[in-house]
């Protein structure tokens, strides 16, 4: 079965109030929330404004003709606001923390909408339109044009806890990295009996200096998950799946709270990079189907392992991996396929407030019978 990527949503007009959804972006909103939009006689036909985000300034392009490049700065985020005039609905490319300020910003202004774009998506539209220029500015009107022609769909953000916790949980990440380039570099070094023992002993300090912060940001995270009633509860229904610990539940958890409720299991697998793409064309090319790696690299990451310890482990998600390999699957698609239905469950899981149940998962032969 293919697994679409999440479709993008037209909003309806504005009429007084706006159901704030999320976009199709790097996974920073959270939706299914409402705010009162000022009314007003344009709020019908609002300005449409696309801004390019880079690290110290941004440019914007409105529909009606006006450009401005902006400090991106709280100041400059607050001179954007003044430089709208009125009612607005404004395009921002996702650009990781450069963007997120400026978003915030104007979804705290009552005459804004905020739309944060899948940068896929705009790059994309641009190569359609034929855009040779790569400047800020033709970012902007690239934007800007994206903006007059593809569905709207309002951003909201999510809770601060769940941010602050995804940005720990991504440092836990980057911290082993480190620790394995200092591991590599001290292997290299040993090779040779020439070697120095200062840079040895230095590598070595270093190496215990890493593990003592990983443990430490594991604990600051586990305490900030267990001060927030919310986050301990799907923490605890996350880590009831065998194969699901501590780090895997805190790297996995704030991936996925900062999705829409809205989304379904099946976008949960698109967003995550998990569905399958097909490569055929007409009957001479037909290659052997691949995961899109379209999407949050950091869930797959944080699947990867939890479900090879869980086909080895958890009866249901075993007897569902041996189901697999029997068809003829080989190992790394079968271990694939796990990873995607057991997202399915943490889906599930999380939207009914239960913890994990190997029937759900994959009934037995005789109680499938008997269901039939």
């Amino acid at each position: 079965m293919e697994y679409p990527e999440p479709p993008l949503v037209g909003a309806e007009p504005c009429r007084g109030r706006a159901r704030i959804t999320s976009s199709a972006g790097d996974g920073t909103g959270s939706g299914d929330r409402t705010r009162t939009i000022r009314p007003t006689g344009l709020l019908s036909h609002p300005l449409l404004v696309g801004v390019a985000v880079s690290r110290h300034r941004h440019h914007a392009a409105a529909s009606d003709g006006r450009t401005r490049r902006f400090d991106n700065t709280a100041s400059g985020h607050r001179a954007l606001a003044v430089w709208l005039q009125r009612t607005a609905r404004v395009v921002i490319e996702a650009t990781g923390t450069y963007g997120l300020d400026l978003a915030l910003a104007l979804h705290g202004d009552d005459r804004c909408e905020v739309m944060v774009a899948n940068p896929r998506l705009i790059k994309g539209f641009a190569q359609a339109v034929a855009q040779r220029s790569k400047t800020d500015a033709a970012d902007a009107k690239t934007i800007l044009a994206f903006a007059e022609r593809m569905p709207f769909e309002p951003w909201s953000p999510p809770e601060a806890d769940v941010l602050e916790l995804r940005a720990m949980a991504r440092r836990i990440g980057d911290l082993p990295v480190e620790r394995t380039r200092e591991r590599n570099r001290l292997s290299a070094l040993r090779a040779s009996a020439a070697h120095s023992r200062a840079v040895a002993g230095d590598i070595e300090v270093n190496l215990r200096h890493l593990e003592r912060r990983i443990e430490r940001m594991v604990a600051r995270a586990v305490a900030l998950i267990e001060d927030h009633a919310g986050l301990a509860e799907a923490y605890d229904h996350l880590t009831s799946i065998k194969g699901v610990a501590t780090k895997s539940a805190v790297a996995l958890l704030p991936e996925l709270l900062v999705l829409p409720p809205t989304l379904s299991p099946k976008q949960w697998v698109a967003h995550a990079g998990l569905d399958p793409r097909d490569h055929e064309s007409g009957t001479s090319v037909r290659r052997r189907a691949r995961i899109s790696k379209v999407g949050n690299a950091h869930i797959r990451r944080a699947r990867y392992m939890p479900a090879l310890v869980a086909s080895r482990s958890e009866p249901r998600v075993k007897a569902y991996y041996e189901e697999l390999r029997a068809r003829g699957k080989p190992a790394r698609v079968a271990h694939v396929a796990v990873m995607r239905k057991l997202l399915h469950a943490v889906h599930g899981m999380l939207r009914h407030g239960a913890d994990f149940d190997g029937e759900r998962f994959r009934a037995t032969p005789q109680k499938a019978a008997a269901e039939a």
